[in-house]
């Protein structure tokens, strides 16, 4: 990597950096912390929600599977898409009509408190893993990039995201989140078409492609695997309390059906265009062995970007990528704040609580740090996320997520699906190999995932309503919610909301800027680049001038 390629990362991650510092502060209190003021637009949160979900695998986890199985990584990414119109139409204004900061501060309302502690612990400890497998992309880019050590990489990384996430609060990602999208879309717009011209265009790559690369579906990775997986992906994206965070953080349903819209658009069309240079590089370069296809996506990177511009796709990926990170830091530290620390002591001022909320983040931050260092022990990073997803992802988030509809589920109902299904799915996991030589496919382990619950659920819907059992807390729970005091922070929110823009507005400009001095080191594709860099500088520009204009 050029010097020139490791002065543009440097630039851009303190652009970042400044940024999301920018609102150091801004987190006045809870709700200004961990929520954003709860008036966010709904573009932002939803392009936002896309950020979170989407960084987390598809540079390193589905880029690893386009590389080896082609469309097929293409078609489990769609299964994203179909979840989000579901979530728009559906749960996203039912979680806003909830008026809760957190999904636990839902579950305390809906469940009682008892369940709240079980399902909090249990995220908690769930969290840290997962947030544990975000980071290990981020250092995997970097080592492929410039050689150096995953260890070292986890871990100056690490600090550095959990900085701007502790004293930033939600607005820190929320706004980092977009900047990211802005210049990965600006920089896949380069890499597409110079990795096709490297393969002969678009018929050189579909004539040279391996066998079946186009197939929608392969042996591992099946129609049941798609259909169980695409339930997952509803589950998840409907009920990970990171998530539920962007539905409640607007200002009405129908505001937060369009977060579901937004990301639900970009689902459609963003796997296509993100999934083309692994494949492509499969191409050029079919002979990758097992965990060395988790590069493929930076290796095309290396092979077909200009000068300067490899270091500014690198540093989009680093903290695009980290954005999962940063959103899950902020919400277990939220949901510890507001769920546990609050709950033992009731009097404890706004201002206390941020700091306690800042600290948490931090100490989350370390602990995802080891997490993430022993990722390579555990089967690599696709093993990890796809066993994660199956044992965790129906098991814990399909059960609150069922309460939002149904009258009958009980905190007692739902805390035994929870721990039936993880204990089942635990079961054929790590014991049924070892003990009856039983192992599931990929495809059954993620269809046990998701029907477990949904059928252990369902015979407790048919029983409460044969036995006529009186829904007793979740009538309280109409009444608690009746009695919640509605808001009054529209002036605050409106406030940070118009310094949200004018930072994004800023940072996109400053991008444009960053895209346009490359032009000056590009012997080759300077047109490109010029293009892209003056559509990115004036679309910042606009921003800056509508914010400024709004606030006068």
């Amino acid at each position: 990597m050029s010097t020139i390629d490791i002065g543009v990362i440097i630039l851009f991650s303190i652009l970042v950096f400044v940024c999301g510092l920018s609102f150091s502060k801004s987190g006045k209190n809870m709700k200004s912390y961990f929520a954003a003021g709860g008036g966010l637009p709904w573009w932002m949160s939803g392009l936002s929600l896309f950020m979170s979900f989407f960084s987390a695998g598809t540079f390193v986890v589905w880029g690893a599977i386009a590389y080896s199985s082609g469309w097929v990584a293409v078609t489990i990414q769609w299964t994203m898409c179909i979840a989000g119109i579901i979530i728009a139409f559906f749960i996203a204004p039912k979680w806003q009509k909830t008026k809760a900061l957190t999904a636990a501060e839902y579950i305390t309302s809906r469940l009682g408190y008892k369940t709240q502690k079980v399902y909090t612990y249990l995220f908690l400890v769930i969290s840290i893993f997962t947030t544990g497998t975000y980071l290990y992309p981020v250092a995997k880019i970097v080592e492929v990039s410039t050689n150096i050590p995953i260890s070292t990489s986890i871990i100056f990384l690490g600090v550095i995201i959990l900085i701007y996430t502790a004293v930033g609060g939600l607005w820190a990602v929320i706004v980092t989140d977009i900047l990211q999208f802005v210049v990965l879309t600006a920089a896949v717009l380069i890499v597409v078409p110079l990795a096709l011209d490297k393969v002969g265009g678009i018929d050189g790559f579909i004539s040279k492609a391996p066998d079946n690369y186009f197939n929608l579906v392969n042996a591992e990775y099946s129609w049941e695997f798609m259909v169980a997986f695409g339930l997952y992906n509803l589950f998840f994206i409907a009920g990970h309390w990171g998530y539920i965070q962007r539905y409640t953080s607007v200002s009405s349903p129908k505001e937060a059906k369009k977060v579901g819209l937004v990301f639900a658009g970009l689902y459609t069309l963003s796997p296509v265009i993100w999934m083309l240079p692994p494949m492509i590089y499969k191409v050029l370069n079919p002979e990758l062995g097992a965990l060395a296809d988790e590069g493929a996506y930076l290796l095309i990177c290396k092979e077909v970007l200009p000068i300067g511009m490899l270091g500014l796709m690198l540093g989009g990926m680093v903290f695009a990528t980290s954005s999962s990170v940063n959103t899950t830091l902020n919400i277990s530290a939220g949901v510890f704040t507001n769920d546990i620390y609050k709950h033992l002591n009731p009097n404890t001022s706004d201002s206390k609580l941020v700091k306690i909320g800042k600290t948490t983040t931090i100490v989350l931050g370390i602990i995802t740090i080891i997490i993430a260092l022993l990722v390579p022990m555990m089967g690599g990073i696709v093993s990890v996320v796809l066993t994660l997803a199956a044992l965790t992802g129906g098991a814990m988030f399909l059960p609150p997520l069922w309460s939002l509809f149904s009258k009958q589920q009980t905190g007692k109902s739902v805390i035994v699906v929870t721990i039936t299904s993880l204990a089942i799915n635990l079961f054929f996991k790590f014991v049924s190999p070892e003990l009856f030589d039983i192992s599931l496919s990929r495809a059954n382990e993620m269809i046990l995932g998701v029907s477990g619950p949904i059928l252990l659920l369902a015979i407790y819907e048919i029983y409460a309503k044969a036995k006529n059992l009186e829904p007793t807390q979740y009538n309280q729970y109409i009444e608690k919610l009746a009695a919640k005091p509605i808001s009054n922070d529209t002036e605050d929110s409106k406030s940070q909301n118009l310094k949200g823009v004018k930072v994004i507005g800023i940072g996109v400009l400053c991008t444009g800027l960053i895209i346009l001095g490359l032009t000056f080191f590009s012997e080759t594709q300077s047109i490109i680049i010029n293009a892209i860099g003056s559509l990115v500088l004036f679309g910042g520009a606009f921003i800056v001038y509508k914010s400024s204009k709004t606030k006068s």
